[in-house]
C-alpha cells in the first residue's frame, strides 16, 4: 500500500507535469505571432529535444525488459511516426487556426477514441458507463466547438479537424504500442519513438520547407527551446514519476486539469476568452473524460 506522502507527492508532480504539457499550445501560439509556420516551430521543438533523448537512450540502454526481434523495432518506428510525428504535426497545424484553449479541449477526447479503437480492433467491450461517458464528452465538444465557430468563422472547422486528427493518431499510438513498452521499458521506448519523430520532422522540413531556419527573431528560438524543455522533455519525466507513485488510473483523473490549465494560461498570455457556453461545454467534456477514467478502474 502506497504511503500517504507518496500519494501527495505523486499528485503534486502529476499536476506540475500536466500544467507544463498544457503550456505547449500557448507557447506555440506565441511563436506564431512572429510569422513562423507550423513545421518550423515543430522543427525547433525537435532540434532542442533531440540531444535530451539521445542522453536518455544512453542512460537507459540497459532498461530492456524482454527479448526483442527486428520486427519490434519496425513497429516502434511505425508508432514513433504515428504517435509523435503525425500527432504533433497535425496539432501544430491545427493551432494555426484555433485558440489554444479549444485545441486542448479537443485533444482531451483521446481517451474516448482509445475506447473506440479497443472496441474496433481489439474487440474489447465498451460498458454502459463508458458509452454514456463518450456521449457526454462529445456533447461537450459540440457545445464548445459550435460556440467558437459562431465567433471565429469557418477556419475553426479546419483547425478543429487537424487537432482531432492529432487526437486520433495519438490514441492509435496508445492502443498499438502497449505491447511494445514492456519489451523496451518505458524510458527507452519513449526516447526511441521521440528520436524517430525527430528524424521525420527533419526530413519533412528538408523536403517541403524553404524557410531559412537561421533567420528567425531571437524570441522564436527562446520559445522553441521552452517548448522542447519545459513542455516536452521535463513533463514527460514528471508524468512517468507521477504514474509510478499514484498509478495510471489515478493519474488519468489528475490529468483532468489539462484543459483548465491551458485555458488559464491562454487567458493570461494570449488574452483568449471563453463564452459562458464554452465554459459549460468544457466542464461537460471534463466530466465525460473523468467518467471514462473512473470506469477503467471498476
Amino acid at each position: 500500500m502506497k504511503s500517504q506522502q507518496n500519494v501527495i507527492y505523486g499528485v503534486l508532480i502529476g499536476v506540475l507535469g500536466i500544467v507544463l504539457f498544457s503550456s505547449k499550445a500557448v507557447l506555440v501560439k506565441l511563436a506564431y505571432r512572429y510569422n513562423v509556420d507550423a513545421i518550423s516551430v515543430l522543427l525547433l521543438r525537435m532540434l532542442f529535444s533531440f540531444p535530451f533523448y539521445i542522453i536518455i537512450v544512453y542512460l537507459y540502454r540497459k532498461e530492456q525488459k524482454e527479448t526483442t526481434v527486428p520486427k519490434d523495432y519496425a513497429w516502434l518506428a511505425f508508432f514513433g511516426i504515428v504517435g509523435y510525428y503525425l500527432a504533433s504535426y497535425f496539432d501544430f497545424v491545427g493551432l494555426t487556426y484555433i485558440k489554444a484553449s479549444l485545441e486542448r479541449i479537443i485533444l482531451f477526447v483521446y481517451p474516448t477514441i482509445v475506447l473506440l479503437f479497443n472496441k474496433l480492433f481489439l474487440k474489447k467491450a465498451i460498458t454502459k458507463v463508458q458509452k454514456l461517458a463518450i456521449l457526454i464528452t462529445y456533447v461537450g465538444i459540440v457545445i464548445t466547438f459550435g460556440s467558437e465557430v459562431s465567433m471565429s468563422g469557418k477556419d475553426t472547422y479546419l483547425g478543429g479537424f487537424f487537432v482531432l486528427l492529432s487526437a486520433v493518431t495519438y490514441a492509435s499510438y496508445l492502443v498499438g504500442s502497449g505491447w511494445l513498452i514492456p519489451k523496451f521499458g518505458v524510458m527507452r521506448f519513449t526516447a526511441y519513438a521521440m528520436l524517430v519523430s525527430c528524424v521525420c520532422v527533419f526530413i519533412h522540413f528538408g523536403i517541403f520547407s524553404d524557410v531559412d531556419i537561421f533567420n528567425f527573431s531571437w524570441e522564436v528560438y527562446v520559445l522553441g527551446l521552452c517548448i522542447a524543455v519545459f513542455a516536452t522533455v521535463i513533463p514527460s519525466f514528471l508524468v512517468s514519476i507521477s504514474i509510478k507513485l499514484i498509478s495510471s488510473s489515478n493519474f488519468a483523473v489528475v490529468a483532468g486539469i489539462g484543459p483548465i490549465s491551458t485555458i488559464i494560461l491562454a487567458v493570461i498570455f494570449l488574452n483568449e476568452s471563453l463564452s459562458l457556453l464554452q465554459v459549460i461545454g468544457t466542464v461537460v467534456v471534463i466530466l465525460g473524460i473523468l467518467m471514462v477514467s473512473k470506469s477503467k478502474t471498476t
